[in-house]
């Protein structure tokens, strides 16, 4: 079985607990750095103002019979000479050595903190500065403990190592809950679209208030399932209207045959088998209009970029046009013009306007076709009823007839002018509707070639 992995929440969480935790750390480093920083100068201000004190009293005359500390300071004195024998010291290091040998190199006095000093097992903060007695010179060491100081810093670290857990496992568990509530519309919205099957394409996810990126996610898959029904539904009615198209023409072999069969003695066998022919014609040119969407509706199907002259595959159909001889084709104003594509597949397009335009026109098509330099323009025009402005847009959806009572001789397959229009948009082209009267005007727009050049007109 495949493995789940951590869900967004529990991730977030570890994440927040990492992040936090090592923010902690830094900030109790640094917490208990400039602590220690601090009482340590408070130290060290101390016997740096007790050291000038001794050192205004040997400027000012002779040494000190005896130097006094009080009982509750953890402190020292030493006065050496320049030989670095003790001279003068404190009670609670009589008797002993000269605690270091560093001197000040110049007039402000040196601080360092010592170890393993004679009077304590705790490190001291040590001030040396120079004297000046009976034209002699000496040293004043004065030294504060730092346990004090060690002391403090150890309550705060184990202050904060308490602390930082508990406030740790707080921030933890808000983020958690506050992680969960951000993500409960989430899961709402994935148990809704784990019910929506293909008979349930009507259904939406909850949206939540607000325009936060969750708003707009719900917002966007909603929309998202909205097209997925309209593609549903008209696929739908594709499927039935491509069965209709189909099975009204073999009924209707079925019932001449059924009828010949039945009364063979005075059938009209050369009559059926006309229209038998004609009925499986029919059949065949649905087929290939069928198969043709199906090859456009394919976003892998490679598309041929050729340059091409189009008014020759306009010409190519007026040509075709003017031999059935139904209608009169105007084709005075198809000039030169160049574009890129595929020469079938424009040609095709411009054959279904040409045999829409044939079907609905009273006596006279007028194609034209122009080059306004941004663009091709193939205009297609019949000087029959016109389209209903109720029909403009209907009359491109597949199967879609501007007049439904038309049988399908005098109607077409409805499929003309939706193969034409997605012919025109795999072209990186448009074909529109536009008003006229009397009759119906088609436009088909189409990139130019830019690097075409400009011949005589053609008639």
């Amino acid at each position: 079985m495949r493995r789940r992995g951590l869900t967004v929440r529990v991730r977030i969480t570890f994440g927040v607990a990492v992040v936090f935790a090592l923010a902690l750390a830094v900030a109790s480093a640094f917490l208990a750095t400039r602590q220690r920083e601090a009482l340590t100068g408070d130290v060290e201000t101390t016997i740096r103002l007790r050291a000038a004190d001794l050192v205004a009293a040997l400027d000012g005359g002779s040494l000190p019979a005896s130097i006094a500390i009080p009982f509750e300071d953890a402190a020292f004195v030493q006065i050496v000479d320049r030989s670095g024998k003790v001279v003068r010291s404190s009670p609670n290091i009589e008797g002993e050595l000269a605690v270091t040998d560093f001197r000040p190199a110049e007039p402000p006095p040196a601080a360092r903190t010592l170890h393993d000093l004679p009077i304590g097992d705790e490190p001291f903060r040590v001030v040396a500065e120079s004297a000046t007695s009976g034209g002699a010179s000496f040293t004043v060491y004065v030294g504060g403990s730092l346990k004090p100081v060690d002391d403090a810093v150890t309550n705060l670290a184990v202050a904060l190592a308490i602390g930082s857990p508990a406030l740790l496992a707080v921030v933890l568990a808000l983020t958690w809950v506050a992680v969960g509530r951000a993500l409960r519309p989430v899961e709402r919205m994935r148990v809704e679209v784990d019910g929506i099957t293909e008979s349930a394409l009507h259904r939406r996810v909850p949206q939540p208030p607000g325009d936060d990126e969750i708003g707009r996610l719900a917002a966007t898959m909603n929309t998202m399932l909205a097209r997925l029904e309209d593609a549903a539904t008209r696929n739908r009615h594709f499927l039935a209207d491509a069965s209709h198209e189909l099975r009204s023409p073999l009924a209707g072999i079925r019932s001449q045959l059924e009828v010949d069969l039945a009364h063979s003695d005075g059938a009209d066998w050369q009559t059926t088998e006309r229209d038998v022919l004609d009925e499986t014609l029919h059949m065949q040119r649905l087929v290939d209009d069928l198969l043709t969407i199906a090859a456009l509706d394919e976003p892998t199907t490679p598309a041929p970029r050729d340059v091409l002259d189009i008014d020759e595959v306009v010409l190519a159909e007026v040509r075709r046009l003017r031999t059935r001889g139904k209608v009169t084709v105007d084709a005075r104003h198809v000039t030169a013009a160049q574009t890129i594509g595929d020469a079938a597949a424009l040609g095709r397009a411009i054959r279904n306007l040409l045999d829409n335009a044939e079907r609905h026109a009273a006596g006279t098509v007028t194609v034209s076709v122009t080059d306004n330099g941004e663009q091709i323009q193939v205009i297609v025009s019949d000087d029959g009823p016109g389209v209903a402005p109720a029909d403009r847009n209907r009359i491109f959806e597949r199967f879609a007839r501007a007049d439904r009572s038309r049988t399908r001789d005098g109607g077409g397959r409805g499929l003309g002018l939706a193969i034409a229009r997605d012919i025109a948009a795999a072209h990186g082209g448009t074909l529109a509707l536009e008003d006229a009267a009397p009759g119906a005007t088609f436009v088909l727009r189409l990139p130019r070639d830019d690097s075409s050049g400009h011949n005589p007109q053609r008639p």
